[in-house]
């Protein structure tokens, strides 16, 4: 997400300024947390039917038909409050991730970028650079708490699906305690692995994405709204309204080319911290990622592995676009130094 002062250049030597990027020294740190805390859980309960609803279809041993469709139904049978199985187990155990995610992007992007142009890297290189790096090492940081509360979440999500071979849970505490007395400690990090797998190589693709996104987005939307404040000059200032829309814009694109990418992943990751298998003793126990990846071959062969792909993409591409412009305007209003971050048109 770094908007660190670059200027693109068109056939008529106009040039965009983009404000500056606040990196983490700039930050004042107990308001970016506290606010990040309120801002980040109101978005998370805006999304969570769509996740609930790529869960239930990537753990469904058939097509269920439309996640609209499904959501309909799930309503019909249980209200509203269906749509939010397990939110609360998943808000708890989202607020220290997130604040985990958030320290550990900005530090290493911050030092990355520093060194990469240190070493000689153009600062679009040196940007791609420290977003991949900084994605991928907030990722592996985050999923020390993440995967826990994945494993939670995601059995209280499901809970009377048909067809699957899950326990019954009163909510997040009981589902907790069942999995340690059942499986132990190591039940709640039950797909750890492949949730790595997953979420870091999709936090770099989505970070770097984001950052080559947005200055093609600078480079041709961005000048064609920004046209009418260049009549008068070479220089184009963007304001604060333009900024975000390219922010979005970007994150949306991003979101959507990381869902497509790693889509196989995550339905494999899903199946392994949700589902009951056995192993070859006949004992119960979590099935195995060649097992797993057997199932679903056999249930609707390999395009099984992209069920839930709609809503995944649609989730990925909205939340892309919320959080990010959330976090920047977090960003700005935790600022130790608010004024001058946005040129007024």
């Amino acid at each position: 997400m770094n908007l660190s002062t670059a200027e693109e250049e068109s056939s008529s030597a106009q040039e965009i300024h983009i404000p500056a990027d606040i990196n983490w020294e700039m930050l004042d740190k107990s308001k970016f947390f506290v606010l990040g805390a309120a801002l980040f859980s109101g978005v998370s309960g805006a999304l969570y039917p769509a996740v609930l609803m790529k869960t239930r279809q990537q753990v469904c041993h058939h097509s269920q038909g439309s996640c609209i469709r499904g959501a309909f139904t799930l309503v019909r049978h249980e209200g509203l409050r269906g749509l939010y199985r397990g939110f609360g187990t998943s808000l708890m155990g989202t607020i220290p991730a997130r604040a985990l995610y958030m320290t550990a992007l900005e530090v290493t992007k911050s030092s990355v970028g520093s060194a990469a142009v240190g070493l000689g890297f153009t600062e679009g290189k040196a940007s791609a650079a420290a977003n991949a790096v900084g994605g991928l090492t907030a990722a592996m940081a985050a999923q020390l708490v993440w995967t826990p509360v994945d494993v939670v979440s995601q059995r209280l999500m499901v809970q009377g699906s048909s067809g699957l071979r899950c326990c019954n849970y009163v909510n997040g505490f009981d589902a907790f305690k069942k999995i340690v007395r059942a499986d132990g400690v190591k039940g709640l990090y039950r797909g750890f692995g492949i949730s790595i797998l997953t979420y870091a190589p999709s936090n770099a693709v989505w970070w770097t994405s984001y950052s080559v996104a947005q200055r093609m987005v600078w480079g041709g939307v961005g000048c064609y709204v920004c046209k009418k404040d260049g009549e008068n000059g070479n220089a184009i200032k963007p304001d604060s309204k333009t900024v975000m829309a390219v922010q979005g814009v970007s994150a949306a694109i991003a979101g959507s080319v990381s869902a497509l990418i790693t889509m196989p992943l995550d339905t494999i990751k899903t199946r392994l911290q949700v589902l009951d298998g056995e192993d070859s003793n006949g004992k119960r126990g979590g099935p195995s990622i060649g097992q797993t990846v057997r199932n679903l071959v056999r249930e609707g062969g390999w395009t099984a592995c992209y069920r839930g792909l709609g809503p995944r993409c649609a989730s990925m591409s909205m939340s892309a676009t919320t959080m990010i412009t959330t976090y920047e305007f977090l960003k700005r209003l935790s600022a130790k130094n608010h004024d001058g971050f946005y040129s007024k048109s």
